[in-house]
């Protein structure tokens, strides 16, 4: 069993313009690293990672545009964001695809790419900085997370194609 999660990673552009957001050294504050920038399809948790590609090596994954953007956002009270649109179908595919194996998720899909964390009640200029930038997402991922007291450590243990929506 190994904690997994389905994501697209974003393109090298993307990563680029991620990186050229304001540095944050502010109390409270800690920025996720840029090799762990992604946008989470479904949290799936612990689960063997040989069925859940298996259940992906079976679905038909429609090509999506993840759209960043228009700015920097709180997804939650510790959770520092860039929104992202536009796989919401991907993701429903990804979900409804692995839905026997995994944690539920109850709560509607939000589509983002975390690029900080803050403890509760810290305060961060990263909120309200524009960005707005696009990727195709022409594959997806399935990542095995280990909580190491440095941080999570992410390893792409598989990836599967997605298919233009014109080609199904």
């Amino acid at each position: 069993m190994a904690r997994l999660f389905v994501a697209a990673w974003p393109s090298a552009d993307v990563r680029a313009a991620l990186a050229e957001l304001p540095a944050a050294d502010e109390p409270g504050v800690r920025r996720v690293p840029p090799q762990n920038w992604h946008v989470t399809l479904r949290f799936v948790g612990d689960a063997d990672s040989d069925h859940l590609i298996a259940l992906l090596g079976r679905a038909h994954l429609p090509r999506a545009v993840a759209r960043l953007g228009p700015a920097v956002d709180r997804l939650d009270a510790r959770q520092v964001v860039v929104p992202v649109a536009g796989v919401d179908s991907l993701a429903a595919t990804v979900r409804d695809a692995t839905r026997e194996i995994g944690e539920i998720d109850r709560r509607p899909f939000r589509g983002h790419l975390t690029v900080a964390r803050t403890k509760r009640g810290a305060r961060t200029a990263l909120v309200g900085v524009p960005f707005d930038t696009a990727f195709t997402v022409d594959e997806i991922a399935v990542v095995g997370s280990e909580l190491t007291p440095a941080g999570a450590v992410y390893t792409t243990l598989a990836t599967f194609p997605t298919v233009p929506t014109d080609a199904a």
